[in-house]
C-alpha cells in the first residue's frame, strides 16, 4: 500500500486499546481476508457497504463521501471508502492493494481490497499473498469474466483454500434465481477443473445492501445461505505456526560489543534459548545463547512465529544473509533443483535456459529455468493436457517449471510451510513473477551431502594407478551408461563386458537391479532413496576405478546432482555415456513390463512417467539405441574405450 492511501487506515483503523471496552477486541482472533473480481463487479462497493452496515465506519465518514460525490457533480459510490487515490476516482477502478480493519460480532478482519484491472495484477498477487481467506465478487450481470478465472487460479496458485464467491449487482437482473444458478453452475465447473471448492456462494446487491450483513428476504426469498458477513465468520483461521517447524531465515548479522546478533523474524515454529538449531545450507549446528531484547522488561527465553528477533550463539560460526536456522531434527530440504508452479508477469517470455533472480525469504539467487513441463492459461484452462512440449511461457499465463540453482538452496514444499515454500523471480530490479515450491520426483540433498565420520584417516596405497594401468594394459575408470528405463542401458553393459574380457580388460559390470539384491537392498524408489542409490554406486565404482578396472555401471540415475557427485568420487576416470532413447521407444520396448504397471497406478514415481529424468547436458559420448542396433551400438562404446583407456602392455 502506497503513502497516498494513508488517509483511509487512519480514520479506519484497529480499535484504540486505552479503551476498556476495545481492549477484549484487540484480543480477539483477527483474520486476513483479500477482496478480488474482475474490473467494475463491485468490489470496493462491496466492501464499503460492508463497513457501513456493520458500523465500522467513524462517524461522519459517509458524509464526507456524499460531499466528495456532490462537489465532483458525480452519484454517491461506496467505493470511495477504499478507493482512496485521486485516479482510482478519475478512472473508476482500484488501483493499489488498500488493507482497513473492520469488525463483527465473530472476530476482527483486514480486508485487502486487491486491484482487479489486468495491468494492477502484481498488486493483486501482493494483496492476496498475505490473506488467509478470500471474497471473489462477479457481476450477476456481466458473468464470468477471463479475469474472474485468472484470479480463482492464482488464489488457488497462492494455497488460498476458502473463497466465498459473490454474486453482486443482483438487482440489475431483477434478482432472478435463475440468472443467479447459471454463475453459480459456470464458475463452479471452472473451480472444479483447478482442484477448488467454493466455501460458499451468496447473491448480493452491494449498492442496496442486500444480504451483506442484513439477509434480502424482500427481494431474494429464495435464496436461505449465509450473508457476506456470515460467510466471513465461517472461515475457519489458519493454523497456529508455533507448532510447526522452526524457520528463522536470517536477515542480518550486526556486531555489538563482543557479541554477533544474528537477526531475523521467525516464519514459523519457535525458538528458545538453549536450543541446538542447524543453519542451512552449510549444515552447522550451534546452541542459541540468547534472545537479545531492548528497552523495558525482562529479556525473553521464548519467540514464536512472526517475532522479529536478535539471537546470539555460543559458537561463533560463519553465518549471512540467507541461511536458514531449524531445529537440527526438522531441517529445510536442501537441493539444487526444484518444480515450481508459477505466474508470469514479465513482458518479456519466459523461456528454458533463461536466468532470474529468485527471492526466497531473505535469500537472492539466480537460477536457470531448466524445463517448462506444462503452460496454463489461467483463463480456459487450455493447454493443460494437449500433450505438447511448451518453449514458453507468455505475460499472464500459469505454468509448471523446473527451476535450478549453481549451489543448494533451504527451501520447504509449500504445501509443508507455505511460508519459506514460495518465491517470486525478478528481472532488472523487475518483479517478473512468482510462484510455489514442489519437491514432486526430487530428493532432499541433504544426506547425500553430509559428512557423520569424524577422526578418520585415508590410507595411502603403494601401488599407484600407474603400475597398475601397466599391468592391466588400460588405465582404470568409469563408463556411467544413463538413460531411461528400456533404453538398452543392462543389454549393452553386460555386452561390453563380454567383449572388453575378451581383449584382457579388467572390467565388471555395476548394474541397478543387481546392486539392489544386495549392497542397497535397504533402498525402496524414493527420491532420497535413488539419491542414496546411486552415492553409493558412485563410490564403490570409483573404488574399483582406483583399483585398475574399467567399472561399467548401467543406472537410470535420474538426477544430475546424483551423476555430478559420481563424476567427483571418479574424478578424472568418469566417463558419462547417454544410452538416449525416446520415451515412446522405451515404452514400447518394455522388456520388464513396468510401463505398462506405472501407466496403471501399480508403480509410483517411475522415471519418464511420473517422475523426472534429467538427461546429461555434456555427456562424454552419446549413443542413440533408438536408431542404432546392438552391435553398432556396441562398437561405437568398444570404439570410445579404445581410445580412452587402452595404453601399450608392459608384458
Amino acid at each position: 500500500m502506497t503513502a497516498q492511501t494513508a488517509p483511509i487506515q487512519d480514520q479506519i483503523a484497529a480499535p484504540d486499546p486505552s479503551s476498556a471496552s476495545d481492549t477484549a477486541a484487540v484480543e480477539r482472533a483477527l483474520m486476513r481476508i483479500v477482496i478480488v473480481g474482475h474490473v467494475d463487479h463491485g468490489k470496493s462497493t462491496l466492501v464499503g457497504r460492508l463497513l457501513n452496515d456493520s458500523g465500522s465506519l467513524p462517524e461522519g465518514r459517509v458524509e464526507s463521501i456524499r460531499a466528495m460525490s456532490e462537489r465532483r457533480g458525480m452519484p454517491f459510490e461506496w467505493s470511495f471508502v477504499m478507493d482512496a487515490l485521486k485516479a482510482e476516482r478519475d478512472q473508476g477502478i482500484t488501483i493499489d492493494s488498500a488493507q482497513i480493519w473492520f469488525k463483527s460480532a465473530r472476530r476482527d478482519y483486514v480486508i485487502i481490497d486487491a486491484p482487479g484491472h489486468k495491468e494492477f495484477l502484481k498488486n493483486m498477487i501482493t494483496g492476496a499473498a498475505a490473506a488467509e481467506a478470500a471474497v471473489l465478487v462477479i457481476d450477476a450481470a456481466e458473468g464470468v469474466r477471463e479475469q474472474s478465472r485468472r484470479h480463482g487460479y492464482l488464489l488457488h496458485l497462492l494455497g488460498l483454500r476458502q473463497i466465498a464467491v459473490v454474486v453482486n449487482k443482483m438487482d440489475l437482473v431483477g434478482f432472478d434465481q435463475a440468472r443467479y444458478d447459471a454463475v453459480v453452475a459456470e464458475y463452479s465447473a471452472y473451480l472444479s477443473g483447478i482442484g477448488v471448492t467454493a466455501t460458499h456462494f451468496v447473491p448480493v446487491a452491494a449498492r442496496e445492501g442486500g444480504n451483506i450483513v442484513d439477509r434480502a428476504t424482500d427481494t431474494m426469498p429464495w435464496y436461505d445461505g449465509p450473508t457476506v458477513i456470515g460467510a466471513l465468520d465461517g472461515f475457519t483461521p489458519a493454523p497456529v505456526l508455533d507448532d510447526r517447524a522452526l524457520r528463522l531465515p536470517v536477515q542480518d548479522v550486526y556486531k555489538f560489543d563482543e557479541r554477533r546478533i544474528i537477526a531475523g523474524r521467525i516464519e514459523s515454529g519457535r525458538l528458545a534459548v538453549g536450543d541446538t538449531v542447524m543453519v542451512s545450507p552449510s549444515n552447522k549446528t550451534v546452541r542459541v545463547r540468547s534472545i537479545e531484547h531492548w528497552g523495558r522488561g525482562t529479556q525473553p527465553v521464548v519467540a514464536g512465529t512472526g517475532r522479529s528477533v536478535g539471537i546470539t550463539f555460543d559458537d561463533q560460526i560463519f553465518i549471512e544473509r540467507g541461511d536458514v536456522i531449524s531445529h537440527v531434527d526438522q531441517p529445510p530440504v536442501l537441493t539444487d533443483v526444484f518444480r515450481a508452479r508459477l505466474f508470469w508477469l514479465g513482458r518479456t517470455p519466459l523461456a528454458v535456459g533463461s536466468s532470474y533472480v529468485m527471492k526466497l525469504a531473505t535469500r537472492q539467487v539466480r537460477v536457470t529455468v531448466d524445463r517448462i513441463e506444462k503452460v496454463i492459461d489461467a483463463g480456459s484452462l487450455s493447454g493443460a493436457d494437449d500433450g505438447t512440449v511448451p518453449v514458453q511461457v507468455e505475460r499472464n499465463a500459469v505454468a509448471e517449471v523446473v527451476l535450478r540453482s549453481r549451489g543448494l538452496l533451504a527451501l520447504d514444499a509449500f504445501n509443508q510451510l507455505p511460508n519459506t515454500g514460495r518465491f517470486v523471480l525478478i528481472e532488472d530490479y523487475d518483479t517478473v513473477g512468482g510462484g510455489i515450491i514442489s519437491m514432486d520426483g526430487y530428493p532432499d540433498q541433504r544426506d547425500a551431502v553430509t559428512r557423520k565420520s569424524t577422526n578418520i584417516t585415508a590410507v595411502e596405497h603403494r601401488v599407484t594407478p600407474d603400475a597398475r594401468a601397466r599391468r592391466n594394459g588400460h588405465t582404470g575408470g568409469v563408463l556411467w551408461l544413463t538413460g531411461l528405463s528400456g533404453a538398452g542401458k543392462s543389454t549393452l553393459a553386460i555386452e561390453l563386458e563380454q567383449r572388453l574380457f575378451a581383449k584382457g580388460y579388467q572390467v565388471f559390470v555395476l548394474d541397478g537391479d543387481n546392486v539392489r539384491h544386495g549392497l542397497n537392498a535397504n533402498l525402496g524408489f524414493s527420491p532420497e532413496d535413488r539419491t542414496e542409490n546411486i552415492r553409493r554406486v558412485g563410490e564403490v565404482a570409483a573404488l574399483f576405478a582406483e583399483a585398475g578396472f574399467l567399472v561399467v555401471t548401467a543406472f537410470i540415475s535420474p538426477y544430475r546432482a546424483d551423476r555430478d557427485r559420481a563424476r567427483v568420487a571418479a574424478g578424472a576416470g568418469f566417463h558419462e555415456v547417454h544410452i538416449r532413447a525416446g520415451l515412446d521407444v522405451c515404452e514400447g520396448r518394455d522388456p520388464k513390463g513396468l510401463y505398462a504397471k506405472a501407466r496403471r497406478g501399480e508403480i509410483r514415481d517411475f522415471t519418464g512417467i511420473d517422475a523426472p529424468y534429467e538427461a546429461p547436458e555434456a555427456p562424454e559420448l552419446t549413443v542413440d539405441t533408438g536408431a542404432l542396433g546392438i552391435d553398432d551400438a556396441v562398437q561405437l562404446v568398444m570404439s570410445y574405450i579404445e581410445r580412452t583407456f587402452a595404453i601399450s602392455r608392459v608384458l
